[in-house]
């Protein structure tokens, strides 16, 4: 892109990464890669049941090992740490929001060690600190744990039953919450409509996975009493606060550091249980204590993610058009309430119900369960994904129902651009978009009507197209939302340090793991200040050396931190302007920004170049004018009035091997607005990552519990991540609808590609099962699961 006057813009520009070339030559420092002098290190003793009375717990075994230097149980810390605090919580008894009831009981208290009673197979007993990793397994694997099994539930309607064993006290049906969605008139929209339709829809439990698992390295000064923490985390701030609140410590005696961090996907936004108890080790013994996460531990102790069952009901005319949806949300949240689980299903899975579509009414519940699982919690998407499957698997059999085209029926349903801002019944505002538009082009990539006649051919081939539209919340959370949520509001900031070189330094509370900061903030902050991209620094990740703020999720950096950058931007080109007119003896408004540079309008002879600039703000060569101070250096805020609202249509085209249930995937296309888009190189690479994701559960991955509890996916011979040879080629198209809510019109990208495939997929593979007789499968869909739905569809033709 380029400017009226011929120079390159940066932003929209394919810029590959600044982060690449450390990455891609092992050159990344992660937690792991981290190490301090003395260090000792820690390793968990977890749970080997899914629910137990913990009788006793004897570590006199692990003492004896040599090298073994301390074994903490929870009697140990009851009097030293306190409960983990929820970052969003239902509301307190008299203090319930709309639609939002209190709990029964007060929260079960998440704390750093279980104690009389275990709730999972997992969850976290004793630590073990010795010298060596080994030494710490070895020690572990003495401490002997007497238990009495109890009674385990697993499934969420298992859990509501009657009889069913109550994970907590004062939680009868193992409800820690409801949260009811309810707008226009359900009621009368279901007893005018001509058509009914019942579906229960199941979204399976899956596991974030990230490449790099959690860790901790935590040191204790004592001299300073500064408790110094690197940890692998998406919000290095929030962290500060959590450790401060549980172990006592003011957070301005906390530093935390996040370093490189190999991907988060949701999974390491809350603070976890065994993060807590590594720092407190590391001020106990007054060594640094180290602990990095094994790829077991993994997958039994950090957050899964889905995990919902929906009884969801749609009303609809002659023409397929969608008047209301209502039901229930069943949601497991595992064992207990983390820290940022409540808001999952009751924030984000409710509200986008309607998704892009002009229902009037919606009334659903969504219902919060126990089990004894591992707890859930945000995994990319973090609800979306799971509004989008049901609205859209319900809009499929709405089209199936009435033998029409499921495309015809999503343009007779969709909000259209000109109604925008869109008010939907669950008190959303959606800011923009071109919901018909995105479909279209979709449609073009995938060459919908050629695969159409396709179908029509008489070789028995099962061929079926699929499309998925969304709309997802991003730029979370606005001030102005956020307490009708029960959270508080999240703004971010942008420091912006000018050295007398002219070179920029922009510090950031936003943490990324994967997203290109380093190259993106640093494309708007050169447009916006005119001067070369290779000039501009990026810093984040580490509290003492970047503003408050509140991390990287939700599809808000860009949206969010990223206004905040050429806000900041913003107020040094104004501080330069005035600098520049008063060395110049000109006015402020004759002072025009170029390239590199400020100049008096029309007379290039008085260019003064940024570093000219910046160098004369620092040495003051004559008095600076009332009320001005020396150098560039600006800070801003932003907290955004209201969400942004990315949107899309996914598209796939799939083929079922009728012998053996086979899927292949023959053609992918993902088209997203995201509004402006800053770098379509990393916008493209965002989309791919998700899109293998969503993919992934809708084949492959599922968390499987047994009946009792025992998890049966502990390992990677187990659960099955798809390798990049069984993912489908994706093709990617944009459309721009510039948001509102932002000067940058940016929506986000991040969580997009998770959120339209996975009911892509599944509704392609139903399309092309439909002709012979099967109309609904639960994911994933493996060949197992979908030979045996051909084969009972083939035997209910065949008859008895």
């Amino acid at each position: 892109m380029t400017r009226p006057d011929g120079e390159e813009t940066y932003v929209g520009k394919a810029i590959p990464r600044r982060e690449d070339p450390r990455f891609l030559t092992g050159r990344g420092r992660y937690l792991d890669d981290r190490n301090l002098p003395g260090q000792l290190h820690a390793h968990f003793v977890r749970s080997s049941y899914a629910h137990a009375e913990v009788l006793d717990i004897d570590v006199r075994p692990a003492l004896e090992v040599p090298g073994v230097v301390r074994v903490l149980t929870a009697t140990d810390l009851d009097e030293s740490i306190r409960p983990i605090p929820w970052i969003r919580r239902p509301p307190e008894p008299g203090a319930e929001l709309p639609g939002q009831s209190a709990p029964p009981a007060p929260l079960p208290e998440l704390r750093p060690l279980a104690g009389a009673v275990v709730r999972w197979v997992g969850e976290p007993l004793a630590v073990v600190v010795a010298e060596t990793p080994d030494t710490a397994a070895d020690g572990a694997e003495a401490v002997a744990v007497s238990y009495r099994q109890l009674e385990a539930t697993v499934l969420v309607e298992d859990a509501i039953a009657d009889g069913a064993p109550e994970l907590h006290e004062g939680f009868p049906g193992n409800v820690p919450f409801r949260t009811r969605y309810a707008g226009g008139d359900a009621e009368a929209a279901f007893a005018s409509a001509p058509h009914r339709l019942h579906r229960r829809l199941v979204n399976h439990r899956v596991h974030p996975m990230v490449l790099e698992p959690r860790g901790v390295l935590a040191s204790y000064d004592t001299h300073q009493e500064i408790l110094d923490v690197w940890i692998s985390t998406q919000r290095p701030h929030h962290s500060r606060l959590m450790f401060g609140q549980v172990l006592g410590l003011p957070e301005h005696r906390i530093r935390v550091g996040a370093g490189d961090v190999g991907g988060a996907f949701g999974a390491k936004e809350p603070m976890y249980p065994d993060e807590v108890v590594v720092a407190f080790a590391a001020k106990l013994l007054g060594r640094p204590v180290k602990w990095v996460e094994e790829r077991t531990e993994h997958l039994l102790a950090t957050t899964h993610g889905r995990d919902q069952v929906a009884e969801l009901e749609v009303a609809f005319d002659d023409e397929g058009v969608i008047s209301a949806i209502r039901g229930r949300v069943l949601g497991n949240m595992g064992a207990y309430l983390y820290p940022n689980s409540y808001g999952t299903i009751s924030g984000r899975t409710g509200p986008l119900l309607p998704q892009s579509y002009r229902m009037s009414s919606i009334d659903v519940e969504m219902v919060g369960v126990f089990t004894n699982t591992t707890p859930t919690g945000p995994y990319r998407g973090a609800g979306r994904p799971e509004a989008t499957y049901y609205t859209e698997r319900l809009v499929d059999e709405v089209a199936a129902e009435l033998g029409l085209d499921p495309v015809e029926v999503r343009r007779r349903n969709y909000v259209r651009a000109e109604e925008m801002p869109w008010h939907t019944p669950t008190g959303l505002d959606y800011d923009s978009g071109d919901y018909a538009k995105a479909l279209q082009v979709a449609l073009d990539e995938i060459g919908y009507d050629k695969v159409r006649q396709l179908q029509q051919g008489d070789d028995g081939r099962l061929i079926g197209v699929g499309v998925a539209s969304y709309v997802e919340i991003g730029g979370v959370t606005p001030s102005a939302i956020a307490p009708m949520e029960g959270s508080p509001g999240l703004w971010e900031s942008a420091q912006i340090k000018v050295h007398p070189t002219g070179k920029v330094a922009i510090s950031l509370g936003t943490c990324g793991h994967g997203q290109g900061h380093e190259t993106t903030f640093a494309q708007i902050a050169a447009d916006a200040l005119r001067i070369p991209y290779d000039d501009i620094t990026i810093v984040y990740g580490d509290t003492e050396t970047s503003p408050f703020g509140f991390g990287t999720f939700g599809s808000r950096s860009a949206a969010v931190a990223g206004t905040a950058v050429a806000m900041a931007c913003r107020k040094v080109v104004d501080k330069a302007k005035r600098r520049v007119a008063s060395l110049l003896e000109s006015s402020v408004a004759e002072i025009e920004v170029v390239a590199g540079g400020y100049q008096v309008r029309g007379a290039p002879a008085t260019r003064m170049s940024f570093a000219e600039v910046a160098q004369k703000a620092l040495m003051l060569m004559k008095p600076l004018d009332d009320g001005e101070e020396p150098g560039l250096d600006a800070t801003a805020y932003f907290d955004p009035p209201n969400y942004t609202f990315s949107s899309g249509t996914h598209a796939c085209v799939a083929e079922v091997d009728p012998d053996t249930g086979k899927v292949e995937i023959t053609a992918f296309v993902a088209v997203d607005d995201c509004g402006t888009v800053i770098n379509p190189l990393i916008a493209e690479g965002q989309v791919h990552g998700g899109v293998a994701q969503g993919v992934a559960q809708a084949l492959y991955e599922r968390v499987v519990y047994a009946a009792d509890g025992q998890p049966l996916t502990s390992s990677l011979m187990d659960y099955a991540m798809p390798t990049a040879r069984r993912l489908p080629a994706v093709r990617t198209a944009n459309v721009c609808s510039p948001t509102p809510v932002n000067l940058l019109g940016v929506k986000g990208i991040g969580e997009s590609g998770a959120i339209g495939s996975t009911p892509a997929v599944v509704n392609a593979v139903l399309d092309a099962l439909r002709p012979i007789g099967v109309r609904d499968l639960d994911m994933p869909l493996t060949p197992d699961r979908v030979w045996a739905a051909i084969e009972q569809a083939r035997s209910a033709v065949r008859g008895p």
